[in-house]
Formats: structure tokens, sequence, C-alpha cells
């Protein structure tokens, strides 16, 4: 055999165990995933509306946001004692396991539905906010390699707390204030209209 086929065989053998060692174990992350049941739900799904459900939930954002929990660019007292002991590991496998749920249908105020629509598809014209489907997707499902977390599935309560602390700089994660930008022109009523459609889109 020649020494550069014996240099490729090398490559791709040490790039198989490369990606074995770095890859994510929902079964491990199901196993550890047994302290933040009490919140998020033994599957994922949270059963109090102002706790996120994590079910189906991109793995890529999951492991974003145990990441600025723990680096301090996000910030809640609650989870930040809860991944203090978390290696970049444990957060893969915990995402991987939640990734793996499948998301519950949740309550939402259908007579909502209809204004949440035009926000959720078409943006505000009056104050220039774009569409939020661009990011979230037609399905509400996100994109996970760009980072856009999926809103099937998840609380409107949950979702309107997250926008309103968006709005007031509570939360500040979002990749070059984009969401800070959107939200600030953004009225409670909006808010609730759009997280609405966002848990209810079939």
């Amino acid at each position: 055999m020649k020494a550069s086929q014996i240099g490729v065989i090398v490559v791709v053998m040490f790039g198989l165990v490369s990606f074995a060692a770095n890859a994510s174990d929902a079964e491990a992350g199901k196993a550890k995933s047994a302290t933040c049941a009490a919140c998020h739900g033994p599957d994922g799904n949270s059963v109090n509306p102002i706790w996120p459900s994590l079910a189906g939930q991109h793995a890529s954002y999951i492991v974003k946001q145990l990441k600025d929990f723990k680096e301090g660019r996000r910030v809640n007292a609650s989870m930040t004692g809860m991944v203090a002991g978390l290696s970049e590991t444990d957060m893969k496998d915990l995402a991987a396991y939640y990734e793996s749920q499948v998301p519950k249908a949740v309550a939402f105020d259908a007579e909502m539905i209809e204004s949440g629509e035009s926000i959720y598809r078409g943006g505000i014209t009056e104050t220039q906010m774009a569409a939020c489907i661009g990011c979230h997707s037609p399905d509400g499902k996100g994109n996970g390699p760009a980072g856009w977390p999926s809103l099937h599935g998840q609380h409107p309560e949950y979702i309107v707390i997250q926008l309103q602390n968006f709005k007031n700089g509570t939360r500040a994660n979002d990749p070059a204030g984009m969401m800070r930008n959107l939200v600030g022109r953004m009225s409670e009523a909006e808010m609730k209209a759009v997280a609405a459609y966002a848990a209810g889109i079939p």
C-alpha cells in the first residue's frame, strides 16, 4: 500500500475517532436531565407555562443558552446555579436528549391567532418591524444551524416573558441585538398575539 493511501486512511480514522469522541449522547443526556425535570418536565415538556419546554428544541440553541447562563451572558438566578457544574459534554448530551423529544401541544388564546399570524408572517408595517417567519420559519421550528430557536410547542406565556426581557434589556444574549431591536417596537398586546400564534401554528 502506498504511503499516500496509508495517510488518507489514518486521517479518515482519526476523523471518525474524533467525531465519536465529540458526538452527543442522548441516552447520557436523559440520565443527566433528572435535575432538570422539576422545571422542564421529564420529557422536556414543561407543565408550568412560565418555564420553557425544551422538547424538540434545536440542540445547538440549547447548548448556546446553557453556555450563556454559565458564562453570564444570560442571567437567571435559578439557571446560574443549575449550570455551574455542567461540562460542555454534559451540555451537549442534555441538548441531544431534549432535541430528540416530541413537543406537546400547549394552550393558547385562539382569539389572538389572526392578529398574531399577521405579525408573525408580515411583521408590523407601521413600526417597520420585520416578520418573525424569516428566522423562526413558516412552521415555527426555527433554524438549528443558524441558531434560531424553535417556537413549536413553546408556552405563549414563556414567549411573552422573553420578548419583554429583550425589550427591557434584562435579556441581552441575542446576536447583534437582533431581538432587542425588533421587540423594542412591539406593544405588549402585539407580543401576546404573536406568542399565541407561534404556539398554535398547525
